[in-house]
């Protein structure tokens, strides 16, 4: 064996659990296709019950350091309505930080942490191979095979290839895209991170760093068709049209200018998923993925790839039975931690893409704003990791 777990993706969930397994004394690979600095569709949103993972992985004061503001109060944007409740206390807030700051700064660490990091490196298939596991790469300079007993899946869920924890490429009108975009010059409150409701969709809004506002939404692959005019593409629709379908959103991007080009992607497959299979780990959006309504993405990814560290405690990597009973502790861990919030992001969504439909919800949130911050606490912005 080459190494003791290799890890293929080099996102949030991945550095997580590399970092998380180089402090245990393993010797970890971490295969990322990228280069980095990269923008990535995500809200770019992290609630305060991270900092104990930030901390644990030791990147909690360059987090404070880029970080955007703190979030202290949650709104509703749904056609002209503009509510404002404020956060679930918590000790702290959370804040917003773009990817493309986030992923370097982890990565760093888990160099430092002597993760050997191949990159830009890309998995083109791996096999069992006696105790564990044979990854094939391709790089830069060529071809490369690694094994390890731990082999931990951290690509995504929405990426396709040719592995075989990769999804294959699916299409159907009723999917969920998801995009992002930075805007500079935007007229949103520094503390405040906005739900947008409008038909057919979703998304949300924070400040992050530097002083861009990051727009993140997903809509309906149908929606999104009958949007578009000859010409036009479909970042330009979709953000014609939540301008028009939303007072929040049309006073908040007011004058404000598009910092880089709108980023696509998805479809989005909010579901919870095996963890542990077929000896392989799963990690991020790979073990099960919440409806990104709930801004809680980010969290999930990095609580996710610590908890898988933590399942390996006094493990021997290379015993398989030990590591089917680490599988079946981190699956355990994992559907504590996040079974909840993805149940209630199904429905938060289910709502928030029907405002015509629910328009009694809007009513009620507007009679009672602190229906918005119940519906932060269900979301996991409180939840401690276990």
């Amino acid at each position: 064996m080459t190494h003791d777990a290799i890890v293929i993706g080099g996102g949030p969930s991945g550095t997580s659990a590399a970092i998380g397994l180089a402090r245990k004394g393993w010797h970890v690979a971490l295969v990322e296709r990228a280069e980095f600095p990269r923008r990535k569709v995500c809200g770019e949103f992290m609630s305060a019950a991270n900092r104990p993972v930030l901390e644990a992985l030791g990147v909690c004061a360059e987090w404070d350091a880029a970080a955007g503001p703190a979030i202290g109060r949650v709104a509703l944007f749904m056609g002209e309505r503009v509510v404002t409740a404020p956060m679930p206390a918590t000790g702290g807030s959370g804040r917003g930080l773009g990817r493309d700051v986030l992923d370097p700064l982890l990565l760093e660490q888990a160099r430092c942490c002597g993760v050997e990091v191949l990159q830009p490196g890309r998995a083109t298939g791996f096999t069992r191979k006696g105790a564990g596991h044979r990854v094939e790469l391709a790089m830069p300079q060529g071809t490369a095979t690694l094994e390890a007993p731990v082999l931990v899946a951290a690509h995504g869920s929405w990426e396709r290839g040719p592995l075989p924890t990769q999804a294959p490429k699916l299409s159907a009108p009723g999917d969920l895209l998801g995009f992002k975009a930075h805007f500079r010059g935007g007229h949103l409150d520094a503390d405040l991170m906005p739900l947008l409701s409008f038909p057919g969709g979703y998304g949300g809004m924070v400040q992050v760093d530097g002083g861009r506002l990051s727009l993140s939404c997903c809509i309906r692959r149908d929606v999104l068709e009958d949007l578009r005019r000859p010409g036009d593409t479909a970042g330009a629709a979709l953000q014609a049209y939540l301008m028009r379908s939303c007072r929040g959103i049309r006073e908040t991007l007011d004058g404000a200018k598009l910092s880089g080009p709108w980023l696509g992607a998805g479809p989005i497959r909010p579901d919870l998923r095996p963890c542990y299979a077929d000896g392989i780990f799963r990690v991020g959006n790979l073990a099960g993925e919440a409806h990104p309504v709930i801004a809680e993405g980010i969290s999930m990814a990095i609580q996710s790839g610590w908890l898988l560290s933590r399942a390996f405690e006094e493990c021997d990597s290379v015993d398989r039975k030990a590591r089917d009973r680490a599988g079946a502790r981190y699956q355990a861990m994992w559907r504590r931690q996040f079974s909840t919030r993805i149940r209630a992001a199904n429905a938060f969504a289910n709502l928030a893409m029907r405002p015509e439909r629910f328009a009694g919800l809007g009513r009620l949130i507007s009679t009672v704003p602190a229906t918005l911050t119940l519906g932060a606490w269900l979301s996991g912005k409180v939840k401690p990791v276990r």
